[in-house]
């Protein structure tokens, strides 16, 4: 069975570091693009860090870049989202999703927000 399960998210105060989870099952991870989408109250759904299942280039939003890191343990087939110095406009619905990497590439993954699989999103509150 096929499953995406996120874990992490959490209230946090501004400046604040933050781990989401993403715990994959039925699949071989390699062999995917694997993403985090944000949706911000208000907002549409965004990319905001995608990993290439080619050759592990990745695509950070401008937003982002420098302060969340994607990592991924394919053994334990689980996707991370290292978010540090968080910022109240981080606030949002977070979720990973994944795509066979062989139609698209990594980045058109995220700036179409569109994927094959996803998580059930979890909720990441920065509030001082």
């Amino acid at each position: 069975q096929l499953s995406l399960v996120q874990s992490g998210g959490e209230l946090v105060q501004p400046g604040g570091s933050l781990r989401l989870s993403c715990q994959t099952a039925g699949l071989t991870l390699e062999y995917y693009h694997i993403g985090w989408f944000r949706q911000s109250p208000g907002k549409e759904r965004e990319g905001i860090v995608c990993i290439s299942g080619i050759d592990g280039a990745i695509w950070y939003e401008d937003s982002v870049k420098g302060r969340f890191t994607i990592s991924k343990d394919d053994a334990a087939k689980t996707v991370y989202l290292e978010m540090n110095s968080l910022k109240l406009e981080d606030t949002g619905l977070y979720y990973c999703a994944l795509e066979f990497r062989g139609i698209r590439t990594h980045q058109e993954m995220c700036a179409t927000v569109s994927a094959d699989y996803w998580g059930q999103g979890t909720q990441v509150t920065v509030s001082p």
